[in-house]
């Protein structure tokens, strides 16, 4: 589990790990945690990692609350689903729109391989105060319908649609700050039972 950083420090986690594993082919400041939106032409952005839905875990929904000491209990973690959508972009300086095309292909590519080849995500490569724990990520392709992809480009004024894959991680947990006192259940005054007269 994690503090309430857990969701930016997922992004931070994905973002350092496509950062250390693409430097022999696009440069580590082109990689950025940042909505398709805000990426304006004169930008160096190659690959742009984008947080465009968080969802509550359903399977986890219903945890019992932890038990902290004899006399103190913790209410359950927020277990959620986040889901992120990749994008490339080709360099400014290629003329050549097939060759631009085919570098933005490449690009994606080879973060796609990154995440196929770290499925799950713990110890040293996490990032903030997902390191303090005994986290474990788990990035799954998240195969959305060419209509609900298109949905979420349609959002983004006057972009154009780029090469784009989705992806899940999860679980993501929130540890609770609400914690609740409790006190032993102790027995009551034993009930005496009336004598039996005989008859």
């Amino acid at each position: 589990m994690s503090d309430y950083t857990a969701i930016a420090d997922v992004g931070e986690t994905l973002v350092e790990l496509l950062r250390e594993n693409m430097q022999d082919i696009i440069p580590s400041d082109s990689i950025a945690l940042v909505s398709p939106g805000e990426i304006e032409g004169k930008d160096n952005i190659r690959l742009s990692l984008f947080l465009f839905q968080v969802e509550e875990n359903i399977h986890l929904r219903n945890l019992d609350m932890e038990v902290l000491g004899p006399s103190k209990l913790r209410a359950p973690p927020l277990d959620l689903d986040l889901y992120y959508m990749l994008a490339s972009y080709p360099s400014s300086g290629i003329q050549d729109r097939t060759e631009r095309t085919a570098e933005e292909h490449r690009i994606l590519g080879r973060a796609m391989q990154i995440l196929h080849d770290n499925p799950i995500l713990t110890g040293s490569v996490l990032k903030g105060s997902l390191s303090a724990y005994d986290t474990e990520l788990h990035i799954i392709n998240s195969a959305l319908s060419l209509d609900d992809i298109t949905k979420i480009w349609s959002t983004f004024k006057d972009k154009s649609f780029r090469p784009s894959v989705c992806y899940q991680v999860t679980p993501v947990r929130i540890e609770s700050s609400s914690e609740k006192k409790t006190s032993r259940v102790t027995g009551g005054p034993q009930r005496q039972m009336p004598e039996r007269r005989e008859k």
